[in-house]
Parts: structure tokens; sequence; C-alpha cells
């Protein structure tokens, strides 16, 4: 398993670009709303009324990933080798159908994709079905996700 730290500071990273490119967007979109272009020419026309409400939800996610820097910059990184329970700020492996799936578990981006060392990672919040059923559990358990309408097992393989 990779050195912890870094794990964070590629996610950070990945988060800071989002953020980035949902900032500009939202820009864009502000300015398209406020365009003189996009006034209203009848009642149903409604380009500019649709771009600020574009705006207004990339704004937001702007600041939620904002949130989430800061939230991963503050971040205490417990060590987890085996046979400790896996918690927030965890690293861990998990063998299923289809494959290892690589995850951290983190308080906020649950579902964001980041690279080190030609390994992705997914971020996994305690509040999704995987991260409510890795929390507390420890390398070698055996967990089980609804998956096509089946249990499936997945297995923790290693921890950090």
């Amino acid at each position: 398993m990779p050195d912890k730290t870094r794990l964070i500071t590629a996610l950070i990273e990945k988060l800071e670009a989002d953020r980035d490119l949902q900032t500009r967007a939202a820009l864009l979109a502000r300015d398209e709303a406020t365009n003189e272009e996009s006034r209203a020419e009848n009642k149903y026309d409604t380009r500019g009324q649709e771009a600020a409400y574009l705006a207004e939800g990339q704004a937001k996610l702007a600041a939620e990933l904002a949130d989430a820097i800061r939230l991963y910059r503050s971040l205490e990184l417990p060590a987890t080798p085996p046979p400790a329970a896996l918690k927030i700020g965890s690293v861990f492996t998990i063998e299923r159908l289809g494959g290892p799936l690589h995850g951290l578990i983190g308080p906020r981006a649950g579902g964001t994709d980041f690279t080190v060392d030609d390994t992705t990672y997914t971020v996994i919040t305690p509040s999704s079905p995987l991260g409510r059923a890795v929390l507390g559990r420890k390398a070698g358990d055996t967990v089980y996700l609804v998956q096509r309408g089946k249990p499936q097992p997945h297995r923790i393989t290693a921890t950090a």
C-alpha cells in the first residue's frame, strides 16, 4: 500500500482541479444568464433562467468541493495495519466480482476516483453502502453487498 500522505495529496489535487473547473463553469453560466442575448423574448423563453439555475448549481458544487478540500487537508491519517479495524482515513483493498477495488475511507467527496502509481483509488464515505459495510471491519473479513438483487461477497484483502 502506498504512503497515505501521497494518496491524500493526489486526492486534494484532483478535488482542486474539479473545484476550479466547476468555478469556471459557474462563471460562464452566470455570464450567460446575465447576457443581453439571454433576455426572455416571450413568456416561454427560459434560457436566461435555466442558465441562472445552472450557475447556482455549479457554484454550490464548487463550494462543496472547497469544503472537502479543507477537510482532507486537516484529516488525521490513522495507521490501520492488520488487524486494526477500518475507520475514516483508512486505505483498503477489496476483492470482488469484476476485480479489486482500492478505497480510501473519507469524510466527503464519495465516488471520487484518483490515481497514484498506476493504481486507481475511490473515495468511500461512511454513508455509502460499501462504507457502512467496511467500517469497523478488518483485513480478511468478508462483507456482503446487494448487487443485481443478490448479496455478493466482498473480501477485504489489505488495509493500511
